[in-house]
């Protein structure tokens, strides 16, 4: 990429671009995609679609955030790989007049829908983009358990330097508010001068366990299969993958 980055992108590599240890399941799920072609939900910057094109897999990548697929696109071309599709939309609600082997949805966005409703909305339109035979696999992190820097100690902070600027992202909390845990994190740029600034994000991550998804989808007319597990490090808290045939 040329030019200055936007923080977005800056601030989603940093806290999400250095997760590797979902990338052999979304490898061997692709592999034995139909048609090999995929649908990545909430594909951010590209960490999981640029590394499945780059194995040969027909990836589009769909997320809301324009910007972090404009930087998606970038890094395809610097890669020299085939284009990959990028598509600016909710997942709540897109159209794309195809259909794909598999759809997945890394990390944690399913999460992020607005509960029950809003995952519903999610399954209606993967339902209708799914090929015969299809497969749609989505990731949730396991328990969230609140947590208090002040009294439990705070993890190591996520860091990247850019530009000569030092960017870090510290969790600080994970607080609950009932069916949803809000994880509040410091973000600390250090600039190539040594000015320091710092603003305070939260993310908001719904409370759904596995089964309950699988129950949710089931109702939609899905067909859960057993779910796989990505175990958690000493960075990153574990997930449960729900896999669903159509």
């Amino acid at each position: 990429m040329t030019g200055a980055v936007p923080l977005e992108v800056i601030w989603h590599d940093v806290e999400c671009g250095g997760y590797a240890e979902d990338a052999e399941l979304w490898r061997e799920l692709a592999a034995a995609a139909p048609g090999g072609t995929v649908l990545d939900v909430g594909a951010g910057t590209g960490r999981v679609a640029l590394d499945l094109a780059a194995r040969g897999a027909g990836v589009v990548a769909l997320d809301a955030e324009p910007r972090l697929l404009e930087a998606l696109a970038a890094r395809a071309a610097e890669a020299g790989l085939p284009p990959v599709p990028t598509v600016c939309a909710d997942a709540r609600d897109f159209a794309l007049g195809r259909t794909f082997g598999l759809i997945i949805v890394p990390m944690q966005t399913l999460q992020l829908l607005g509960g029950p409703e809003g995952r519903a909305a999610f399954l209606r339109c993967a339902r209708e983009h799914l090929a015969p035979g299809g497969t749609l696999a989505a990731a949730l992190a396991d328990a969230l358990d609140s947590f208090d820097g002040e009294t439990d100690g705070l993890p190591e902070p996520d860091v990247l330097e850019a530009g000569g600027a030092t960017y870090s992202s510290l969790p600080l909390a994970v607080v609950d508010e009932g069916d949803r845990a809000a994880i509040h994190r410091l973000r600390e740029i250090l600039a190539p001068g040594g000015a320091r600034s710092e603003t305070l994000d939260v993310i908001r991550l719904d409370r759904v366990t596995p089964a309950e998804v699988q129950r949710e989808a089931a109702a939609l007319g899905w067909h859960p299969r057993p779910a796989r597990r990505i175990p958690a490090t000493a960075a990153y808290v574990g997930s449960t993958v729900v896999i669903l045939g159509g």
